[in-house]
């Protein structure tokens, strides 16, 4: 749905992008994390067709972002992270405008309109002015207006941004409910990653202008990047003699006690069912064996903290 190939973009001063690829499929909901400056607003604006990238190509499905720009914008959403509401216009006046100046048509526009409120669950406020609304609210009328013409990839750039704790949760659970139930794909630009993580299903980090962590990661899987797999067991009963059972079987013990351990498996799925085969043959009694999964904020953290690499120029 969205390819991005050796994309570049430069400012007048300094280098922002440094030949970024990557390629999201339909249906997606990817997280778009890094530090301030890394670049991800500038290839947020690259992909929605706003601004032109140095160098490279990128397609959103199936348009190039140069070549026919107007098709991307027909298919595309896009919320930045400031964004301005006509405080005088009802909810209901909002998101007719939003339709109709993005291509819907006359006929359409009122069920359109609806549509919209009702996936922001704010059809219940349709005759109440814009500037009316709290701030949780118009960040949701924000985004009914971006997907009021039923866009197939939506982009929001830090829509959490301002939001106490309650408005960030139910913004978590809209952007939940809009991937389930539209199939968009969406791309969501944020610092707050435990929310991220409630509805992700993959991540991208961007540093320095440049895509890290090798990649789009699947949020799913993230405890399988590496050679190795950390693996919790926790014993029904306990056993003193863990850690030496533990070493016994091949295992690489991180911790334990006579309780339960953490361990440390070389081998992929292959090899862990094969030392869990061996932990039941000896007898220990185990009530769960269960691979680690990093967070998105313990994955984000390993990879930031890394010693940066060498750009030309420094990203914005």
């Amino acid at each position: 749905m969205i390819e991005v190939e050796n994309v570049v973009y430069d400012y007048p001063s300094q280098r922002a992008l440094h030949g970024v690829s990557f390629r999201i499929a339909k249906g997606a909901v990817l997280a778009l994390v890094g530090p301030n400056g890394a670049g991800k607003t500038t290839l947020m604006r690259c992909v929605a067709a706003l601004d032109t990238q140095t160098e490279g190509v990128i397609r959103v499905d199936g348009h190039n972002t140069l070549d026919h720009p107007r098709a991307v914008h027909a298919a595309l959403g896009y919320l930045p992270d400031f964004f301005g509401l006509y405080d005088e216009l009802t909810v209901r006046r909002s998101l007719l405008y939003a339709a109709r100046s993005r291509g819907v048509g006359a006929d359409r526009a009122e069920a359109a309109a609806l549509t919209a409120a009702q996936r922001v669950e704010l059809d219940d406020r349709m005759e109440q002015r814009a500037g009316e609304l709290s701030r949780g609210l118009r960040q949701r009328l924000a985004i009914a207006q971006t997907i009021v013409h039923e866009p197939r990839v939506l982009l929001l750039d830090e829509p959490a941004s301002g939001l106490d704790p309650e408005a960030r949760r139910t913004l978590s659970e809209m952007i939940g409910k809009l991937a389930a139930q539209s199939g968009m794909t969406i791309v969501v630009s944020s610092h707050i990653l435990s929310e991220l993580e409630d509805y992700c299903s993959e991540m991208l980090m961007i540093k320095d202008g440049q895509v890290a962590g090798g990649g789009v990661l699947s949020a799913g899987s993230q405890a399988q990047a590496g050679p190795e797999t950390l693996v919790d067991l926790i014993l029904s009963a306990p056993r003193a003699d863990l850690a030496e059972v533990l070493q016994r079987s091949g295992a690489a013990v991180v911790r334990a006690d006579a309780n339960g351990a953490r361990v440390s498996v070389k081998g992929g799925a292959e090899a862990e069912t094969a030392l869990l085969a061996r932990l039941v043959t000896a007898g220990v009694p185990l009530r769960a064996f269960s691979p680690v999964k990093r967070t998105l904020e313990q994955a984000y953290l390993e990879e930031v903290r890394k010693p940066a690499t060498p750009v030309l120029g420094a990203a914005a």
